[in-house]
């Protein structure tokens, strides 16, 4: 709200919010990481069920990459890092990218 400091009255002012970009995390195919360390990732960081998370593993697996999940950008780095670090945690060489849609 503003104040008319002619007539001192409130006005209401229209605020237009534009819809945050988005992007992509994909996951990246090796030759090193466990199926089923992708499946369980996919699950866990990315609340994918088992089922889709299968698909999405076969994808990346088949294809070279998969799209994991599509968010606004903060959420997807956190995500992707998440992915990178649990990754090297458990000594996979799996990586992840983020990529505007």
């Amino acid at each position: 709200m503003a104040i008319n400091n002619e007539n001192n009255l409130l006005t209401k002012e229209k605020i237009k919010l534009e819809k945050p970009s988005m992007y992509a995390v994909i996951m990246l195919n090796d030759d090193y990481t466990p199926m089923e360390f992708v499946i369980y990732v996919l699950q866990s960081v990315f609340k994918k069920s088992y089922e889709d998370a299968k698909s999405i593993m076969l994808t990346i697996h088949n294809e070279g990459k998969g799209i994991c999940g599509v968010f606004p950008l903060d959420i997807a780095e956190t995500k992707a890092n998440q992915v990178v670090e649990f990754a090297r945690i458990n000594q996979h060489p799996l990586e992840c990218k983020v990529q505007k849609q």
